[in-house]
Parts: structure tokens; C-alpha cells; sequence
């Protein structure tokens, strides 16, 4: 059994993660460069040293054992924190040293991820080496990932407000009810009266919209989706009445496949926040986007003003 974790066990388990990523001994060889019998002879030596065994190979192919799967979960984390490590101590003269995770919402305004990509820019000028994660998930997952300390900021629409979450306001996002060439008010879309529309099946978003119920009332709405992408399907089939982000519902109304409906009336503006735990001291690098990121949307808000 492993007891001391020496130079040549490190090399030993590289050697494993190598086979175990390439899913067997003979495609790890242009890998690592050296021939099967010496790969199959360092496995051997690491299962002796460990005292049990890692993997299954021979004929009947090639499969990590459930220790194998547990050892490599394990090295990839080793080495993760080894890298982690050196690269801090690379940089310990710099003054913002880490990793930053920025989790994001699908589908944003082009300009705002223009506005995102521009903070980031700028954060790059300072005196850093930071890696940055950058996850794109649903607004609710944002939230839960935040409160868990996962992600260090999101920016995207929230209908919650939990006390322990700070939520800053960077723009807003217009929405219109939208029909496509098939559905029976196409023609007439911009001048339907908000009585004959909600008598007509809708498509709705499975997370709260209460500035959509705002906007349209009491309404029939008979297919529920989760994401944009799924309401733009339904909206085409003809069948359905939904609403889209203006931004992306642009290239189906230029192509002829969607026309918004009433748009003076069927319409709602949605504000999307950066959001953030409340905490009163952050860490340098959080708190040096954030400055960042306010910067760059108080630029644009004043270039618009």
C-alpha cells in the first residue's frame, strides 16, 4: 500500500491518467512515446505500489477498475491543484493571482456580451494572472451556483431576490409577442387587438415571467418550454403565439418567418443583473471585475444617454 508519495509514483500516475484518458494501453503509446510493454510494466509497478488493481486489459479490451475510477478522479484533482500551485508561484509578484468563475446566461443582447468581453479586456491590463471559467447555464442554476460560492458572479435575468445575494442592474432587455407564417394572424400581426391574441395557444417559458403576465394577462397556454430556442420552435410551427428577446427574434423577422404581434402593446422589458453574495470584504479579483464590468456599463449607459 501507498504510503509516501514520491517523484516516481507522480510519473507513474501520469502514465495511468494517460492510458486511462486514451481508453487503453495501445492508443497511450503516441502519447507518451514509449512502447506497450513499458506501459503495461509501469501500470504493473503502480497497482504493486498501491495494492490494488487499476484497470482491465487484454483480451477482452480495456476498463478501469471502480478504484481506477476513484484513483483517477483523485489525480486529476492532484494535478489540477499542482498546476494551480505552480502557477501562483509563478506569478506571486503579481498582484491579482486565482481563478475567477463567471457564469453567464444563454442568448444575451450581442452589445451586452460586447460589454462583458470589454471588462474582461480591461481586467487583462491589470497586474494579474488569473484564469477565468466561464459557464453558461439557466438563470435559476446562476443563482444556486452563486449562493454555493461555485461561481463568483453571473450576470443574467432573476426573478428571485434572496436576501444573502446583492443584484446590480446592467441593462434591459426588450421582449414581443411573436407569430410565425403559419399561424392565422400573420398577416394581420401588427394590428391584432390584445383580446383576439390571448384567445389564441401560447408557448411559455417553464420559469417564472412576471412582466410577461403583465403584459398579456390571462392566457392560453398550451406547450411550456425551457429556453428561448425551444419558444422560437413552437412560435414557427404556426401553432403557438411567444415571446423572444427582440435581439433574437431579428434574423426570423428579416428572413419573413416571424412577425411580432401588436408590438405596442404585446411587449415587456426585462432587466438583467449582475449578481453577487453579499459579503463584506470580497476577494481582490472579484471585486477588481466588478469595477470592471461597472465601468464598462456606465460607459455605455452614458454614451446612450
Amino acid at each position: 500500500m501507498l504510503s509516501n508519495l514520491t517523484d516516481f509514483d507522480l510519473r507513474l500516475i501520469r502514465v495511468f491518467l494517460a492510458v486511462a484518458d486514451a481508453q487503453g494501453v495501445t492508443a497511450a503509446q503516441s502519447i507518451l512515446n514509449v512502447g506497450q510493454s513499458t506501459i503495461s510494466s509501469q501500470l504493473a509497478t503502480l497497482e504493486t505500489r498501491l495494492g490494488f488493481r487499476l484497470c482491465e486489459r487484454g483480451r477482452g479490451g480495456f476498463s478501469l477498475t471502480s478504484k481506477g475510477e476513484r484513483l483517477a478522479s483523485s489525480a486529476r484533482r492532484l494535478f489540477a491543484a499542482t498546476d494551480a500551485f505552480c502557477a501562483e508561484a509563478r506569478n506571486m509578484d503579481r498582484q491579482l493571482v486565482g481563478e475567477l468563475n463567471l457564469g453567464l446566461i444563454g442568448h444575451a443582447p450581442f452589445s451586452e456580451n460586447a460589454h462583458v468581453s470589454d471588462a474582461l479586456a480591461r481586467f487583462r491590463q491589470r497586474d494579474q494572472a488569473v484564469r477565468f471559467n466561464v459557464q453558461m447555464r439557466p438563470p435559476g442554476e446562476l443563482e444556486k451556483y452563486v449562493l454555493d460560492g461555485s461561481i463568483g458572479i453571473a450576470i443574467g435575468y432573476f426573478w428571485h431576490r434572496m436576501p444573502t445575494l446583492e443584484y446590480t442592474p446592467l441593462f434591459v432587455e426588450r421582449q414581443y409577442a411573436y407569430c410565425g407564417t403559419r399561424h392565422p394572424l400573420f398577416k394581420e400581426a401588427p394590428d391584432v387587438d390584445l383580446e383576439t391574441a390571448v384567445q389564441h395557444e401560447w408557448a411559455w417559458r417553464s420559469y417564472p415571467l412576471p412582466e410577461a403576465q403583465r403584459a398579456t394577462g390571462e392566457c392560453n397556454v398550451t406547450a411550456i418550454a425551457d429556453n428561448m430556442e425551444a419558444v422560437a420552435l413552437l412560435i414557427l410551427s404556426g401553432h403557438h403565439l411567444g415571446y423572444l428577446p427582440v435581439h433574437f427574434a431579428k434574423p426570423y423577422v428579416e428572413s419573413g418567418l416571424l412577425r411580432a404581434v401588436n408590438p405596442g402593446a404585446l411587449k415587456y422589458d426585462v432587466t438583467f443583473h449582475m449578481v453577487l453574495r453579499r459579503t463584506p470584504r470580497p476577494n481582490d479579483i472579484l471585486r477588481a471585475f466588478v469595477e470592471d464590468l461597472r465601468a464598462v456599463h456606465l460607459g455605455a449607459s452614458s454614451d446612450h444617454s
